[in-house]
């Protein structure tokens, strides 16, 4: 059965903007599934067929001749002389909506975008199932602690018990395990994994050891929630440094990891500069760092980066899915210890942000917002904690206890 994405909506709107929409995010998050829903009535091509992919990269001239748009393109990274065929049609056609694309390998793929469809390309990143998506909830907006934001989504929250969460955590987002509850978790991700490096990786990169990859992306997720650390991450690895930054942009491009940026300006100048680090897929974080069950991980050591790392996801998720491709999310950390897990920054204002894995959250929890208030011309809005209380309730002031179903 498919379940509804939140990001159909958002592609949707772009294809009446643009000329061409570009699908990317890791694999098998269900890009492929999401555009054959909304493209029914178009032609669909495959690029993973060795025929139709040898006409594409031989024939790219006459290839729209033999697939004229509208079309949806799957696989388009493998065909990169198909992005200045595109151009030439968009410009001589001025159509909207012609051209679906979507793939996994990042680099590639903007690469041509950058090169042949700029401004003239709608772009979407598509990470997996959402907790809205898993639970039904139509409610789409870009979580924000406001008034107006908790009125709307109030009335479409769902019961989420204290195992069901970590059970989340800890299993994942990807649609093929969400789907199919039997499936073996372990052999899942294992094959994932496998699959990621032989098909993507090495594509990307000459990386000879596939091992030592493996390793990095091991001691990657075990840094989950962290400030990034490339020369602690090299020396665990037994890499150089520049091998470690190579194979890190690697996974960001891949969107299995995200840098959450330090918020910074010339007033605050005693922050860090570091960005975080954090696993978009805590379920491939759990695989990869060996947390084998739902009880152990939510009673182990990394219980609260994991807890976190879920809470960030989610949140991007929500940007993601409205067509946002840069959230205004930051961290704040500065020289004198004081930190704020996440800042989002919408119209002027900052909202302080803190995430907390138990359920009896206390107005220490939020002492370290008081340092915005220092910053000049930024106003601070309403924050809280977000943790596994069960309710909506004010902190101090116009800070809230946020309950996880409310993201």
């Amino acid at each position: 059965m498919y379940i509804k994405r939140h990001a159909e909506s958002a592609v949707t709107q772009l294809s009446k903007m643009f000329g061409a929409v570009l699908v990317t995010g890791p694999r098998q998050v269900g890009k492929t599934t999401m555009l054959q829903e909304l493209t029914k009535d178009i032609h669909y091509v495959s690029l993973d067929d060795p025929i139709v992919l040898a006409s594409a990269q031989e024939e790219s001239v006459t290839f729209f001749k033999d697939n004229p748009p509208p079309v949806f393109l799957d696989e388009i990274q493998k065909a990169p002389l198909l992005f200045p065929q595109i151009k030439l049609l968009l410009d001589r056609e001025r159509k909207k909506g012609q051209f679906f694309l979507c793939g996994s390998q990042q680099f590639q793929m903007m690469k041509g975008v950058s090169e042949s469809l700029s401004g003239r390309i709608g772009l979407i990143t598509l990470l997996g199932f959402s907790l809205r998506e898993i639970k039904g909830i139509t409610f789409h907006e870009p979580f924000l602690p406001t008034n107006e934001y908790f009125d709307k989504r109030k009335s479409q929250t769902r019961g989420l018990s204290y195992d069901e969460i970590w059970n989340t955590i800890w299993r994942g987002s990807m649609p093929e395990l969400t789907e199919n509850p039997d499936f073996d978790w372990q052999m899942f991700y294992g094959a994932y994994v496998r699959t990621y490096i032989e098909r993507d990786v090495r594509a990307l990169a000459e990386i000879g050891d596939t091992v030592k990859f493996t390793r990095f992306m091991t001691a990657t997720a075990a840094s989950t929630g962290q400030l990034m650390n490339l020369t602690s991450l090299a020396r665990d690895v037994g890499i150089s440094q520049p091998t470690a930054e190579r194979w890190l942009s690697i996974l960001v491009a891949s969107n299995l990891v995200y840098l959450l940026k330090p918020y910074f300006n010339n007033i605050t100048k005693r922050s860090i500069k570091t960005p975080k680090l954090y696993f978009l897929d805590t379920g491939l974080a759990a695989y990869l760092t060996h947390w084998n069950t739902s009880d152990v991980l939510k009673n182990g050591a990394m219980a609260g980066a994991f807890f976190e790392s879920f809470v960030i996801s989610e949140i991007i998720k929500s940007y993601y899915n409205k067509g946002i491709i840069d959230p205004p999310l930051y961290f704040y950390r500065d020289k004198d210890m004081n930190e704020i897990d996440l800042l989002i920054e919408d119209g002027g204002s900052l909202y302080p942000l803190e995430m907390k894995k138990h359920a009896d959250p206390q107005k220490k929890d939020i002492a370290a917002f008081a340092v915005l208030d220092k910053i000049p011309n930024m106003k601070r809005g309403g924050g809280g904690v977000i943790c596994l209380y069960d309710d909506l309730l004010t902190l101090k002031g116009n800070d809230r206890v946020i309950p996880v179903k409310y993201l």
